[in-house]
Order: C-alpha cells, then structure tokens, then sequence
C-alpha cells in the first residue's frame, strides 16, 4: 500500500508531504555545505524509483552509510523531475512538527 502512496506522490508532484520510505543506498554523494550542512545520498525504493536523501547534520548526526546499505526514512517530499528529495529528516528544532529521521541499523539518526 506505501508504494501507491508514493507513486500518487511522485505522478501528482505532491510537494511539502511527509513520507516514510525505505530503500537501499546506491550513491553517496559530496555534502552540501551551502547554508545548513546536509549529507546527501541517493535510495533505491524499487520500481525504477530513486530518492535523494538531504539529511540535515547541523541538526542530527552523520548517518555511517555505505552502498548497499538499507535505510528507513520519514521526512518532507520535495517533486523533481528525477524522482524528488527527502530532507527534514531530523527533530524540529522549534518543536513544532514531529519532524524525521534516519533509521539505519537500529538506530534512529534525528
């Protein structure tokens, strides 16, 4: 049922909704450092489907990721034409929303 969900998501270009998905990491790439500092890598969701994953590390802890490795993830869908980012997968700050994580070997990186 989560994948239909994910997939009305990616067609309809629905931005600013909370997700949670899993998948396997198939790239690292550099971390962002314009502004906040984010670590960023690309999942795997299946179906075709890749997700790039923005995780703030001004705000949570570097998550030890290498490729292959699966990962759950609950943050803010962001559409793009390559499938769409994830980021605000760490606690708010303000304590206003619920906020996200990472979850990676049993642990919860927020």
């Amino acid at each position: 049922m989560l994948f239909f969900v994910l997939v009305k998501t990616f067609t309809q270009r629905d931005e600013g909704a909370w997700i949670e998905v899993s998948g396997f990491v198939r790239r690292l790439l550099s971390d962002d450092d314009d502004g906040s500092r984010h670590q960023r890598f690309i999942i795997d969701i299946g179906n075709r489907q890749t997700l790039l994953i923005a995780h703030n590390i001004d705000l949570a802890k570097r998550v030890p990721l290498g490729i292959g490795d699966r990962v759950r993830v609950r943050g803010m869908y962001e559409w793009n034409d390559l499938g769409g980012l994830v980021h605000w997968t760490h606690h708010d700050p303000l304590g206003v929303e619920d906020g996200g994580w990472v979850r990676y070997r049993r642990r919860e990186y927020r």
